[in-house]
């Protein structure tokens, strides 16, 4: 990992829980009570303090904190052409709670047509300073997996392979354009590959008649059709994870079943791998990590308060490192602090506390942040 280059030695995977006066510009707007221009001053307030805080602490990249967002994926995924959000009976059911009942469909032939946004990803980049402004989107997977072929309009793609076809050259519109915008630190957050590793959600995938064998290497080549014109100087990330909506999760199981695939089938430069507890199971995948990428290790858990400790920490990355080397790996939250506008269960002050360790320990480990 070539210092300067993100990733860096301690990171973070992007969403920040939103401050109070933004949740209430927004409701406020929801209740036509505020108007576009108006929420948009708040949302440019708020990133503004967001960014000058991570700087503060001592984060070499910085993003809005997807402060502009409702949802992680859903709003990213609606800006394509041929895709629409709609109220659905129910929403994604997590282990203890639904999210808001919304789901996506295919109503026409994938593209992209218009900016999806760039315009944020410019705004963060004008604020950043000296620090590495960092994108955050969903994977061009998410499209397909909730979902699946019924959410696919069927004259549109009688069969999948136009599909993921097109799909994958939709990511790659929008690939260029952040590229063009001077993002040079994009992140697709991948949590269907993680999904894959669950005995439970491949049993819901053939329940709804979804081919599941052969759908990892699916994934892969269409993550690499969406990145393939990137700039040489761009450092994809993607980040693993198994849900996350207010502390609670989805999924469970070792990186195992996708691991080489995963490093070796995707031509991705470095991996947020959620890692906080025994869901994530054991480090043994990370021996197929090759040379020139990064691993960057969420060992310490965004879905509660309770701080951990720099010794436990230091620990773990020593049993990592038995895998593959230290050089290839950083340390970061096992994922963002607010997937959804409503955010985790713990307090702002143990969100900037949480980064914080990171950076602390990941200067007594490599000696560098």
């Amino acid at each position: 990992m070539p210092q300067g280059k993100p990733p860096f030695r301690a990171d973070h995977v992007g969403s920040l829980l939103r401050p109070p006066e933004l949740r209430d510009a927004r409701v406020a707007r929801a209740e036509n009570r505020l108007d576009a221009a108006a929420l948009r001053e708040v949302e440019d307030r708020c990133i503004r303090d967001a960014i000058a805080k991570q700087q503060e602490i001592g984060l070499r990249a910085v993003t809005d904190g997807e402060y502009r967002r409702a949802f992680w994926h859903f709003d990213f995924l609606a800006g394509l052409g041929g895709v629409e959000m709609y109220e659905s009976d129910q929403g994604i059911q997590f282990q203890g709670g639904q999210t808001k009942a919304y789901g996506l469909k295919v109503t026409g032939p994938l593209r992209y047509d218009a900016p999806v946004m760039v315009d944020d990803f410019r705004f963060v980049a004008e604020n950043a300073g000296g620090s590495v402004a960092k994108m955050t989107i969903p994977s061009p997977s998410v499209l397909h997996f909730r979902g699946g072929r019924r959410a696919v309009d069927t004259h549109t793609y009688p069969d999948m392979d136009g599909f993921f076809a097109d799909l994958g050259n939709a990511y790659s519109g929008a690939v260029e354009a952040f590229a063009a915008a001077g993002c040079r630190y994009l992140q697709l957050d991948e949590t269907n590959i993680a999904y894959l590793c669950d005995p439970h959600q491949l049993e819901q995938l053939e329940a709804r008649g979804e081919k599941v064998e052969g759908l990892l290497q699916t994934y892969a080549t269409l993550i690499n059709t969406a990145i393939a014109k990137r700039p040489a100087d761009m450092t994809i990330s993607m980040h693993l994870c198994r849900g996350n909506f207010r502390s609670m999760h989805i999924a469970a199981g070792g990186y195992d079943p996708v691991a080489e695939v995963l490093f070796n089938g995707i031509n991705s430069d470095a991996y947020f791998m959620e890692y906080d507890d025994e869901r994530s199971g054991s480090f043994a995948p990370l021996r197929f990590l090759p040379k020139g990428k990064t691993v960057v290790l969420g060992l310490v858990t965004s879905k509660t308060g309770e701080l951990e400790s720099k010794d436990l920490l230091k620990r773990r990355l020593e049993e990592a490192a038995k895998f593959c080397p230290i050089e290839q790996l950083a340390l970061s939250p096992q994922c963002g602090f607010a997937s959804t506008e409503e955010g985790n269960l713990l307090t702002v002050e143990q969100q900037w506390a949480k980064l914080s360790l990171c950076i602390e320990v990941a200067r007594e480990v490599w000696g560098e942040v």
